[in-house]
């Protein structure tokens, strides 16, 4: 486009347009012929170089034409001189940025097209390099196959009879440069193998050398070589396009042959047996570890569960049925197991007799309340227990071991007394081998004494009778003995079975005969005990140190638990980070029948649970895992029992209960239990306590919010709250009680659930008086004269009103009047007008009974 183009004025009928004819056509056969000018479309074509170049020549001429844009007549109209002269600057910078961009993508270009030849060439010189150590190793593996078969001909000539040696001598004459040109041609091929590889101290050879080499070596091997249609090397875009299109072997088929070839001549091609495996199948198994028990590739699993229709990931799940299945198809053998197999890691196996060792009595000191237990155990221990436990009574189980002056080593348990503790003593009982029953000589059988002779009889174990107190005024020992046989309880001064032991804690009298009954008795019972096996005990009580963490008293019955020792206890598992005796003392071990303090639970078991030695954490941590989920099945299958009609029924009744709600923490988790099972027993039909939470350990911030939550005061025995829960009480309002005894807890507990029983209603008649005569007065209704005929009358109480002694209304006064001033009350041989509120059948004769109600606390 010219300058002169660039200047031509706009117009209608210029010559940018061509004319024309169209002929219009109308109804009735009318037409009409109309001139139209048709205009061109402008087409925009791209510049080639040569418009390059004369766009350079414009911008070479742009002062001259800079020069003529001041002429008025060669501008456009309406622009002025400066407008015009920034419009040509704007336009020869647009040109002069054109012409750079296109150099740059020249440089671009050509530094492409650069590198790509590089890289091309890289290639191909790899690929050269390829196909020469292709080569060569296939001519070694040759040479080797050659030498071999050698070797077996010349064997088998050797082995030939001696009698042909004369027939073969001839042609061997003649022939005899065969083999030797042979063995020539076979160093010369591998001579020639190792040249072409780059060597570590030679020259590298150049491509014509190798192609050259290379050539050689194919023609030496000949026509067959050439046939045998393999192809060495990487493959190429030109080896792929210069093909036939036939399908042709890939270079990963080569080299497996190419293995399979050299195994074969090194004689290690023999196929590896597949190892058929015993797989433990539990109900459900992950398939990453099914894959491992298999030892198979866990994608391989995957892939066959999907051809049966399954789209599993390995992290997934699968049933025992479906992973039967795929064991079957990998050929192993699947083994089922249940979920409680976990649990046979844990040695049950029977102890061989001479493994056994005697062990000492583990003697269990029962009785009731304030009948001198513990005091009969310091007696003996030379210690003074009681002054430790508050109230003078003992609250939790103790464990102590005992020397005796004649060597006899014996482990009691001090189990307390009061009716709160049953399911402790009950506890005492089922790990004890010889029961102490002590009765006080002045208060002789009483309600705790009763359970412990059925805990005794319920664990099967002997009984030793200790009469205490038989220094006191009051005490009567025969009575005790008689009222023993109201229980099945003979001693022997009764001629039973049963030892009887007259002591007294404070003077010590009597403490040798009650050790001596107790020697006897485990002499009789033959006591044993294998030491050199795995630990097992029972758990006697079990607390929430701050410092040490959970702390558990275990009395070992069997084995000797170590320091280090693996262990599950309950839902809970460890490893033995400490073990405390009696006194106070780390010890390294505790054989059977010692009681030890054992640290490094992960959490606080229940008292009574049983510890199990094991090997492994994994095998206590499965067991653990396995345990806790079977008491949320137990505790689910319990919840998911109940029918809806029942929790309807249920909700029904527990509308008309009313509900102390209370959040206890104790010490240590026998009394913890014990608290719980003493506050459910609290209450009747009307009121009851429940307990939302129980557990061992400080009082938290999180119990303050669960009973803030609730309404319910924080119960603490022998703990205290930390101090974020006592900043927390104070802000929430919520109450905090300490005990100490839980006689005391018990009793407030009690009264205060008391608090919440509906005061009882009771009525107290004050008087009689009998309707005479009926008035009307306006304004107020119908008003009765009476005589007030017993007690008195007052206008504050309740009124019944009885006809022919039958109750017809039961109300309250609107007025009581004495003449015509209104009074309190009216004496009897009075008369006065009584009107009713809101009821007016009111008749003579008619009898009015006068009462006041009165109410009544009630507790529980």
């Amino acid at each position: 486009m010219s300058d002169k183009d660039e200047k031509r004025t706009l117009g209608v009928g210029g010559g940018s347009g061509r004319s024309g004819q169209v002929k219009q056509s109308f109804s009735h056969g009318r037409t009409k012929s109309v001139v139209v000018e048709t205009k061109r479309k402008r087409v925009v074509v791209p510049k080639t170089g040569a418009q390059q170049g004369a766009a350079s020549a414009d911008k070479a001429k742009s002062p001259m034409v800079a020069k003529h844009a001041g002429d008025p007549s060669k501008r456009p109209a309406g622009i002025s001189e400066a407008e015009m002269e920034r419009r040509l600057k704007a336009l020869a910078a647009a040109k002069a940025r054109e012409v750079e961009e296109a150099a740059a993508r020249a440089a671009e270009e050509k530094a492409r097209e650069e590198e790509r030849e590089r890289r091309r060439a890289e290639a191909e010189a790899k690929e050269r390099e390829e196909r020469e150590r292709e080569e060569a190793l296939k001519a070694k593996a040759e040479e080797d196959e050659r030498r071999a078969r050698e070797a077996e001909e010349r064997a088998k000539r050797k082995d030939e009879p001696k009698k042909e040696q004369p027939r073969a001598a001839k042609p061997a004459a003649g022939g005899a440069r065969a083999p030797a040109q042979d063995q020539a041609s076979i160093e010369a091929a591998a001579a020639r193998a190792e040249t072409k590889g780059v060597s570590a101290g030679g020259a590298r050879k150049t491509d014509r050398d190798r192609g050259d080499r290379g050539a050689a070596d194919r023609d030496s091997r000949g026509k067959g070589a050439r046939d045998d249609n393999r192809r060495s090397g990487k493959l190429s875009l030109s080896q792929a396009l210069d093909g036939e299109g036939g399908r042709q072997r890939s270079l990963a088929a080569m080299k497996r042959k190419q293995d399979r070839a050299r195994q074969k001549a090194t004689g290690g091609g023999q196929r590896v047996e597949k190892q058929v495996r015993d797989v433990q199948l539990p109900e459900t198994i992950v398939v990453s570890e099914l894959a491992n028990r298999m030892a198979e590739r866990a994608a391989d699993v995957v892939k066959s569960l999907m051809k049966m229709g399954m789209m599993v990931s390995m992290n997934q799940p699968i049933d025992a049925d479906t992973a039967e299945l795929v064991i079957d198809e990998f050929g192993h053998r699947a083994v089922r197991v249940s979920d409680a197999d976990v649990e046979q890691v844990i040695d049950t196996i029977e102890d061989k007799a001479e493994d056994l060792q005697t062990r000492p009595p583990v003697i269990t000191i029962m009785g009731h309340v304030d009948h001198g237990k513990t005091s009969l155990l310091d007696a003996i221990r030379n210690a003074n227990v009681v002054s430790g436990e508050a109230g003078g009574i003992t609250q939790h189980i103790g464990a102590y071991q005992v020397k005796t002056e004649s060597g006899a080593v014996l482990s009691f348990l001090d189990t307390p007394g009061h009716a709160a503790f049953t399911s402790m003593r009950a506890r005492g009982a089922q790990v004890t081998d010889i029961v102490v029953l002590v009765v006080a000589a002045d208060d002789a059988v009483m309600p705790q004494t009763v359970e412990a002779i059925s805990h005794a009889k319920a664990a099967g174990v002997p009984m030793i009778v200790a009469i205490n107190k038989i220094d006191k005024p009051a005490a009567d020992i025969n009575k005790v003995r008689t009222d023993l046989l109201q229980h099945e309880v003979v001693v022997e001064k009764m001629s039973g079975e049963v030892q009887d032991v007259e002591v007294s804690a404070k003077t010590g009298q009597g403490l040798d005969e009650l050790l001596e009954a107790i020697a006897l008795q485990a002499e009789i019972l033959e006591l044993t005990a294998n030491p050199k096996r795995a630990a097992q005990g029972a758990v006697i009580e079990a607390q929430l140190d701050v410092g040490r963490g959970p702390v558990a008293t275990v009395l070992v019955q069997n084995g000797t638990l170590r320091r280090g020792d693996i262990f599950v206890v309950g839902e809970q598992w460890g490893k033995v980070r400490a073990l405390i005796n009696d006194k106070g003392d780390r010890v390294e071990e505790a054989g059977p029948s010692v009681p030890v303090e054992v640290l490094g639970l992960n959490g606080t078991p229940e008292a009574g649970d049983v510890l199990n030695v094991v090997e492994t954490e994994a095998q206590a941590r499965e067991i653990a895992d396995y345990r806790v989920q079977q008491a949320k099945d137990k505790r689910a299958a319990a919840g998911a029992a109940t029918t809806l009609e029942q929790l309807m029924a249920k909700a029904k009744a527990d509308e008309s209960v009313s509900e102390l709600p209370v959040v206890v923490k104790a010490d240590v988790q026998g009394s913890a239990e014990a608290i719980v099972q003493a506050l459910e027993k609290i209450g009747n039909d009307e009121v009851r306590v429940r307990v939302l939470h129980y557990g061992v350990g400080a009082i938290t911030e999180s119990d303050i919010g669960l009973a803030e939550a609730s309404g319910a005061p924080v119960i603490g025995f022998n703990v205290r709250a930390n101090a974020p829960a006592r900043n927390a009480a104070n802000q929430k309002g919520v109450e905090i009680r300490y005990y100490s005894i839980i006689y005391d807890l018990v009793d407030d507990i009690k009264a205060a659930a008391s608090g919440l029983l509906s005061a009882e209603v009771r009525e107290n008649f004050i008087g009689y008086a009998e309707i005479k005569e009926v008035f009307k007065v306006t304004g107020v209704g119908k008003v009765a004269g009476c005589l007030v005929t017993e007690g008195v009358a007052r206008r504050s109480a309740g009124v019944r009103l009885l006809r022919d002694n039958v109750v017809i209304h039961e109300g309250t006064l609107k007025t009581l009047k004495r003449f015509k001033d209104e009074v309190k009350e009216v004496q009897s041989g009075q008369e006065c007008g009584m009107a009713f509120e809101n009821y007016d059948d009111i008749r003579p004769q008619d009898v009015i009974e006068i009462f006041e109600r009165e109410e009544v606390e009630r507790s529980l």
